[in-house]
């Protein structure tokens, strides 16, 4: 199944940017595709595995963490010196709150499963924490 994230609304404040913090998908231990917050957007492309458990769909691969029933991608923050990357905070996309129209068309390749979501919460911080709908869509494109 293919994904595609779309971050917008990069946090902006000066400690950040100082910071050279960015924001990247979680693959395994690795977070790969890292984006300086000073960029206007982050996009992550990936693919994961489904299989048919009962009735419903269970998703895996690298991308996807957390067990049966309660999986999800990780969206982590961190701040860059040289080749290290502190991780500080990690946001929780869940497989459990994506509609099931749109997931199960994805599942059968229907489409890329596309969710949009800001990166900067109600405080003007990086989005940390269980993110959902509405904060998150998510639709088949």
């Amino acid at each position: 199944m293919r994904i595609r994230i779309e971050g917008r609304e990069l946090p902006q404040s000066p400690e950040l940017r100082l910071g050279n913090v960015h924001v990247g998908m979680q693959r395994r231990k690795e977070v790969v595709g890292r984006v300086p917050v000073t960029e206007p957007e982050a996009v992550w492309e990936l693919e994961v595995t489904v299989r048919e458990v009962g009735e419903l769909l269970d998703v895996g691969g690298p991308w996807v963490h957390g067990p049966p029933g309660a999986r999800f991608l990780y969206l982590s923050w961190g701040a860059v010196d040289g080749d290290e990357f502190a991780v500080f905070r990690r946001a929780k996309l869940l497989f459990g709150d994506i509609p099931g129209l749109p997931l199960r068309a994805a599942a059968d390749d229907q489409g890329v499963l596309v969710g949009r979501l800001s990166l900067t919460d109600e405080e003007g911080g990086p989005r940390c924490a269980r993110v959902r709908p509405p904060t998150i869509t998510w639709s088949l494109e």
